[in-house]
C-alpha cells in the first residue's frame, strides 16, 4: 500500500467513526497534519468499575497499517490487568500477526489485515471483561483475582476520580 493509499484509508476510517460513532468512544487527529496519530476518548462502560471514567488514549498507526496493528496507549492513569504501567494496551486483537512464541494466543486471535479501527476499539470491552490470565499489569491482575471489591476496586475508583478531573485538559 502506498503512503497516499494509507492516508486515504486512515481518513476514511476516521470519517466513518465520526459518521457512525461507537458508543463510549470518540477519535480525532492529535495534529491535523499527521494521520498516523489519533487522540481518543473512551468512556468507561456502564455497569463496570470504570463506569463514569473518561480515559484519554492515543492510537499510533504504523506505516504498514493495516498489515500491522496500531498501538494503543492510555494517557489517563488506569488500573486494569490488560494495560501495563506505561499505559500500553496488551490484548490479543492488537498483537502482531503470526505465531505466538509462547503458544498462548492462537493466530486467529491476533491482528489480521482485514481488521479496521473499529476492531481496535475493542479495547473498550477489556474494561468490562479483562483477561487476567494474560496480564500486562500483573499487580492489577492479582488484585482483581484476590480482592476485586477491595483494593482493586479502590484503585480503580481512584483512577476514575482522577480522570474525571483531567479528561478534557
Amino acid at each position: 500500500m502506498t503512503e497516499l493509499q494509507l492516508a486515504l484509508l486512515l481518513r476514511r476510517q476516521l470519517a466513518q467513526l465520526n459518521e457512525n460513532p461507537v458508543e463510549g468512544f470518540s477519535a480525532g487527529l492529535i495534529d491535523d497534519n499527521d494521520l498516523y496519530r489519533w487522540d481518543v476518548l473512551i468512556i468507561g462502560p456502564p455497569d463496570t468499575l470504570y463506569e463514569g471514567d473518561v480515559f484519554k488514549a492515543h492510537l499510533t498507526f504504523p506505516k504498514d497499517y493495516p498489515l500491522r496493528p496500531s498501538k494503543v496507549k492510555f494517557i489517563t492513569e488506569i488500573w486494569p490487568p490488560n494495560v501495563d504501567k506505561n499505559g500500553d494496551v496488551c490484548i490479543s486483537i492488537i498483537h502482531e500477526p503470526g505465531e505466538d512464541k509462547y503458544s498462548y494466543e492462537k493466530p486467529d486471535e491476533l491482528w489480521l489485515p482485514i481488521h479496521t479501527v473499529e476492531t481496535i476499539i475493542s479495547v473498550i470491552s477489556m474494561l468490562a471483561d479483562p483477561n487476567g490470565d494474560s496480564p500486562a499489569h500483573v499487580d492489577a491482575a492479582k488484585e482483581q483475582r484476590k480482592d476485586r471489591n477491595g483494593e482493586f476496586k479502590r484503585k480503580v475508583a481512584h483512577c476514575v476520580r482522577k480522570s474525571q478531573g483531567t479528561a478534557f485538559e
